[in-house]
């Protein structure tokens, strides 16, 4: 696995005790003053993920953020903020933020959070493909082995936390799959701190795949329990559904 870590803070004091931390534990780290030097400095070198603080002056982190996924790189990004309002962490997270850790935090947690990414995005690497049949929905079909979604024919764009979403659900058709479940196969763990990077995960998916993200025909909401993939798309049908919750 690349143990190469870029911290980008305007805070020297912060940059320093991460790379001091991060090197006691074997990672390889280098660090950037500000957000205006990141997508240069990541055609010269390509790390394993990026630590990107939010509060900077000239470019802030969200909006470096923004231009790497407009760029088309998928580079994991953990988002630092020091700002009580959620409101930077949910944009972050819909801009393609793999996580984020408010400030202050414990350098251990930043470790475990970096290493739970990396073992992320190295499960769902497209160089250990899936050999499964395509599996339809509706106008869709999932594509394991090309970790591709199409619709009536044509690719869609997915992140892949987004296609660990889908694989997910489709995995367990017709089952109620609780928030902690979800977790659980998505991140290996139930932190409650993921509550909301689950919401806004799902609220991605929906928009990719349903007509009315606002009345999801696949992914329903099973009010009290979780959530259900419905694949023929039937409305409502989460209202009137009594399976047991998943003991997965």
């Amino acid at each position: 696995m690349n143990s190469s870590i870029m911290v980008v803070d305007d805070d020297p004091v912060v940059r320093d005790i991460v790379r001091d931390y991060l090197q006691g534990r074997g990672f390889t780290v280098s660090v950037l003053e500000n957000g205006m030097a990141l997508q240069q400095a990541l055609q010269l070198e390509r790390p394993a993920l990026v630590v990107l603080d939010i509060m900077m002056p000239e470019l802030d982190g969200i909006s470096a953020l923004r231009a790497l996924r407009l760029a088309g790189d998928s580079i994991p990004v953990i988002l630092l903020t020091a700002r009580a309002d959620v409101i930077d962490r949910v944009i972050g997270l819909e801009l393609g933020a793999d996580d984020y850790l408010g400030k202050p935090f414990d350098p251990s947690e930043l470790v475990a959070r970096i290493r739970s990414v990396l073992r992320r995005r190295e499960s769902a690497a497209p160089g250990a493909p899936e050999n499964r049949a395509p599996y339809r929905f509706g106008r869709f079909e999932v594509n394991f082995p090309a970790r591709e979604l199409r619709r009536d024919g044509e690719r869609i764009a997915l992140r892949s936390s987004e296609f660990a979403m889908l694989k997910v659900f489709v995995s367990h058709a017709m089952t109620v799959l609780t928030r902690a479940q979800l977790l659980e196969k998505l991140h290996g763990s139930t932190d409650t701190h993921r509550n909301r990077s689950l919401d806004v995960s799902i609220w991605r998916l929906r928009r990719l795949i349903e007509v009315d993200p606002s009345e999801p025909r696949y992914v329903q909401t099973v009010w009290g329990k979780g959530y259900v993939f419905v694949p023929d798309g039937e409305i409502g049908a989460a209202e009137r559904y009594d399976a047991p919750v998943a003991n997965l």
